[in-house]
């Protein structure tokens, strides 16, 4: 996998299948859910931009024959070590493929990270030095500024030159990795929000119809008051007035209904409540205006009215 990002700023991380882990000692074990362990170069987090919590990352003195040593993920952290300082604590792998792997000591800890989809929760995760625990399995993160097309030829490039024999599987973008996972919820949105855009035409309309038919049944009214001394900005001012009071009243009855609808469409959105207060203000704000606008026209055909005409109509 392969990103738009720097040349000088590589991570490589292979994947090793779930494994039962214990933290403590040998004598005084304590069990652990399964997690993803997951091999990685010293580059890695620096390279995605995983932030080293507490401790440190891996360095090249954490070789096969140096002490093993394994980073853990906030979640861990804090689920396993409430209230205590997990640096120094030690853990194995019990999976019959791992067996092999000694007591590691915990060295840092790191950022949470969403590795299946958007949408998913912040992954619990273990990460041991690449040069510990190599697997074939192997994908290439690459930060730079140079363009995708340009950067993917000079990496395979450089990877043939190394062994001829490996094979390039795949290679994306981030980006893309990151768009693929929210195609389907972004469909669903876009979906959403063009029904709105219907939903928020038909209201003007409707809003523009109900002041055109008060200020046609009200133009005796109005010619009275003009005829008393109203100004036209008065006969604006009660126009505007009539549809911020029914936009007002839209906007409640629609509030209500909006907090109970939007249950049913937090799948569709990504670090943002539900009941957000200023999505709700924001909309609320626009259907205001709306309101405005729709009754423009109405209010200005109210101020043309000629008191005379509208007094012999009467």
């Amino acid at each position: 996998m392969a990103t738009s990002l720097e040349p000088s700023r590589p991570g490589i991380v292979t994947t090793v299948p779930h494994a039962i882990t214990w933290f403590g000692s040998a004598s005084k074990a304590k069990p652990v859910p399964a997690y993803p362990l997951v091999s990685v170069s010293s580059d890695y987090f620096r390279t995605l931009g995983i932030p080293l919590l507490r401790g440190r990352t891996f360095t090249k003195a954490d070789r096969e024959d140096s002490p093993w040593t394994v980073i853990i993920s906030e979640s861990v952290a804090q689920r396993y070590f409430p209230g205590e300082d997990p640096l120094g604590h030690h853990m194995k792998m019990s999976s019959p493929t791992l067996s092999r792997i000694p007591y590691m000591e915990i060295i840092g800890i790191v950022g949470d990270v969403k590795y299946t989809a958007l949408d998913s929760t912040s992954a619990p995760a273990l990460y041991q030095p690449f040069t510990q625990n190599y697997d074939s399995r192997t994908w290439l993160v690459v930060h730079s500024s140079i363009p995708p097309a340009t950067l993917t030829r000079s990496i395979e490039r450089e990877i043939h030159n190394i062994d001829p024999e490996v094979i390039v599987n795949r290679v994306n973008t981030l980006e893309q990795l990151m768009s693929d996972s929210v195609e389907q919820p972004r469909f669903r949105a876009l979906l959403v929000g063009a029904f709105a855009m219907i939903a928020l035409t038909l209201a003007a309309i409707g809003i523009f119809g109900v002041m055109s038919y008060s200020v046609a049944q009200r133009t005796g009214e109005i010619g009275v008051r003009m005829a008393l001394g109203a100004r036209r900005i008065d006969v604006l001012r009660m126009i505007f007035r009539e549809a911020i009071a029914l936009a007002l009243l839209g906007i409640f009855f629609g509030t209500i209904g909006a907090l109970v609808a939007t249950r049913s469409m937090t799948k569709l959105l990504f670090d943002i409540s539900s009941t957000d207060p200023t999505t709700f203000l924001g909309v609320g704000l626009l259907l205001a205006i709306v309101a405005l606008i729709a009754s423009l026209v109405p209010a200005h055909r109210a101020t043309r009215i000629d008191p005379m005409n509208a007094l012999r109509c009467e």
